[in-house]
């Protein structure tokens, strides 16, 4: 990393949810102060309420990243290529790591569009970053262990993190990124249900949102397969086998692996290449 002033700097190119969500996150940590965060948008008008926090905000994204040592690419797929072309001269393989959410972008796409042996971490939150909530799952194939460690320690700011194989990314966003929308499917239809059988649509809700909370916390805290929790809810001829089966029966687990599936094809074909 370099030894100039910037070296404790960030910048995150795409104020959008999850370049927000860190920037808020980093700085919540206690580990940076707002200043040292610059977060860019094309219409800087509304990143007022951040620059009122102490945050840096401009829509010069290769200001941002001369003044910056760690640069967070958050813009989307679509969007990459203008943005690497727009900062390729300021970006130096001595004194910079980047740092991309991007979906489907591998690690050699972006160094080969800027022409230059830079580290590239991949990174894939999701929208629990927001609560310091996030599963980030990080990939690299030309990062240091330094540069690996850094990483890992600006996104365990915001949630749990874990390095996986870059190959398994475009998985990594089925499963994660995409999983936050599934559950929050599930939870919904949970509370359809509960209206279904006599409760107020709020209640419902509250009632199903904290169940699944418990469940998931269940399985976070003890390390059991879910099947062991399941088990012991289910009764010989008990009202939770009953409604388990049922679900079964319409298609519940199928229906949930094949949109893991499907998400994951997707996931990887986002990133189409400009010339």
């Amino acid at each position: 990393m370099s030894s100039a002033t910037n070296q404790n700097n960030i910048a995150i190119l795409g104020g959008g949810n999850i370049g927000i969500a860190l920037a808020k996150g980093l700085v919540k940590s206690g580990k940076y102060e707002s200043s040292q965060v610059t977060i860019t948008r094309r219409n800087v008008r509304s990143l007022q309420e951040l620059s009122s926090q102490g945050f840096q905000a401009t829509d010069n994204n290769s200001l941002a990243v001369r003044q910056s040592s760690v640069v967070v690419i958050a813009v989307l797929p679509q969007q990459l290529d203008t943005l690497l072309d727009a900062i390729r001269e300021e970006v130096n393989p001595e004194t910079h790591v980047l740092i991309s959410v991007a979906s489907g972008v591998t690690v050699a796409d972006i160094t080969n569009r800027l022409g230059k042996p830079v580290q590239v971490v991949r990174a894939m939150p999701n929208t629990a970053i927001a609560i310091q909530e996030s599963m980030t799952c990080l990939a690299s194939n030309n990062a240091s262990k330094e540069n690996m460690a850094l990483v890992k320690e600006l996104f365990d700011t915001v949630g749990e993190t874990i390095e996986i194989h870059e190959e398994l990314m475009t998985s990594a966003t089925a499963l994660c990124a995409c999983g936050i929308a599934f559950f929050l499917r599930s939870i919904r239809a949970a509370s359809q249900g509960g209206t279904e059988i006599g409760f107020h649509a709020a209640e419902a809700l509250h009632m199903a949102a904290q169940t699944a909370k418990g469940a998931a916390a269940l399985l976070l805290a003890t390390g059991n397969h879910p099947e062991g929790e399941i088990d012991k809810v289910t009764s010989p001829k008990g009202c939770t086998i009953a409604g388990l089966n049922e679900m079964e029966h319409a298609g519940f687990s199928s229906a949930m692996i094949k949109g893991i599936r499907l998400s994951a094809i997707k996931a990887g074909d986002l990133y189409v290449k400009s010339n």
